[in-house]
Formats: C-alpha cells, structure tokens, sequence
C-alpha cells in the first residue's frame, strides 16, 4: 500500500506557481480515502479543507528538496502556538485559583514545551503523515522533538482555520489537558519535584520540603536517601546516587502515595 505520506506529497505538484494556494485536490488512488479517514480518526476531526491541513504537514525542509518557493507550517506553527497557549492559560487560570502568576507559568510550559509537545504528536502518529525531506524525517522516526512538537502547533491552527476556535478548543482539551485530568502527566514530564510542587501549591499544602535521612557508601559510591513532607506531614522517600535524583524518587513516590 503506498504511504500516506507519498499521497500527500502528489497533492504538491511540480510547476505551481509560487504564490499559487495548495489545492488540496484527491489524486486518482483508491487508497488515499482510506489513508485521510484513519487521520481524521487519530486527531479526532473530521476535515473539511484538506488544503488547510496539506498545509500543516509541510515542513519547510520538504519544499527545499523539490526546489519550489511554497508556504511551509512554519506560520501556522506561529498561529497554533498563540492558540494553545491561550486555551491552556485559561484551563489553568480556572482549574487552580489558588496558583500565583508565577506557578501559574510554569504549569503552563510543561505542559506546551517542545518534550511535551513531541509526545502528543507521538500519540496521534503524527510523524507517519508529516512531509518532509529524507534526512529530516529520519530524525522525526528517531524521537526528534522539534519537527513533530512544531507539526502538532501547525495542525492545531488547521483545525482552528478549518472548524473555527471551538473545534481548537475539543482538540487541545483532548490531547494536551487530559493528560492533566487523567494522572498522565509522567509521559511528557518527568520532573516529579515539578509536579508535586504544583499539586502542593494547587491545595494549599506549602511547598515541599526534602530532608536527607542517611548517605551510604565511599564518596565515588554513594546513596543518598531522603524524605519530602509537606505540611499535612511525610509523604515520601526514595533513593539516589545524588541528592537530585534521590529527592526526584521522594517526590515520584508521595505522587504515588497522595494518588
């Protein structure tokens, strides 16, 4: 079966002209429906114009391989940055009014930074749909965060173009604010101190403080164990080869244990 991604690449025909829109026409396969309903059905949407989302899918290294001047995602990456941040800023500003301004922007860019960003594009696949040259999709197959995080901002602003401002609203919701909702938050971040500091501040239970037990071991071989409480009392201990990853254990098990 030929790819989506070859699909996709035939609706960006040689010789337009460069100030010419993408059509987003469907070539003369019989698999190409197939392909755009299983991507309407991993972003959850259906589209209306296909040329909004081609769009979205370009990278700017694609266009540079086939030697035409042609729009990239690069603006809407720009559009689809502003849209997120506004809708997570709200989802935040109401789901903890207890937060200062500042815990409030650190919320905010966990939960938009290029790590977290890649992840949701990992979820929905993204990387399978995006076009872009042979060694920049390489790097896209092998993790690389900045071309999927900057695809999942342009296909937000698709979906914000083509459905208007609520259909931006379900999808970020869907994708961004319900690993929030859902306890999911380790898969796009891993700061556990991060996190239990925002789930302290949240519910009013001060700032957690970490405390060494005990340091085992020679100096090139040492383990350190420590305790973090917060003012409701001890909530966790964990273990490390230095005081940073041993507080990061304290604090992954008193998630665990206030969960």
């Amino acid at each position: 079966m030929v790819s989506f991604r070859h699909l996709m690449a035939r609706l960006v025909r040689p010789g337009r002209r460069a100030d010419a829109p993408l059509t987003g026409e469907i070539p003369p396969h019989p698999h190409f429906k197939e392909h755009l309903h299983e991507f309407e059905d991993l972003i959850g949407y259906r589209i209306r114009q296909k040329d909004l989302f081609i769009r979205a899918l370009l990278h700017r290294s694609y266009l540079q391989q086939r030697q035409r001047a042609a729009d990239s995602n690069e603006r809407m990456e720009f559009l689809g940055d502003s849209i997120l941040n506004l809708i997570v800023a709200e989802s935040l500003y109401h789901r903890y009014p207890e937060a200062e301004e500042g815990e409030l922007t650190k919320m905010r860019s966990r939960l938009v930074n290029r790590k977290a960003l890649a992840a949701y594009a990992r979820s929905i696949r993204l990387a399978d749909f995006v076009l872009a040259s042979p060694s920049a999709a390489s790097g896209l197959g092998k993790g690389e965060n900045t071309i999927a995080a900057d695809s999942f901002e342009a296909l937000i602003a698709a979906i914000y173009l083509d459905g208007g401002f609520h259909a931006a609203r379900q999808f970020i919701e869907r994708r961004v604010l319900g690993a929030v909702k859902g306890g999911d938050r380790a898969t796009v971040d891993d700061n556990y101190k991060s996190i239990l500091l925002e789930y302290a501040q949240a519910r009013g239970l001060g700032i957690p403080r970490y405390s060494i037990l005990k340091q085992e071991g020679p100096d090139h071989d040492r383990t350190f164990t420590i305790e973090v409480s917060l003012s409701n009392g001890r909530r966790g201990m964990g273990t490390g080869k230095n005081k940073k990853e041993a507080e990061q254990a304290a604090a992954e098990k008193a998630l665990k244990n206030l969960s």
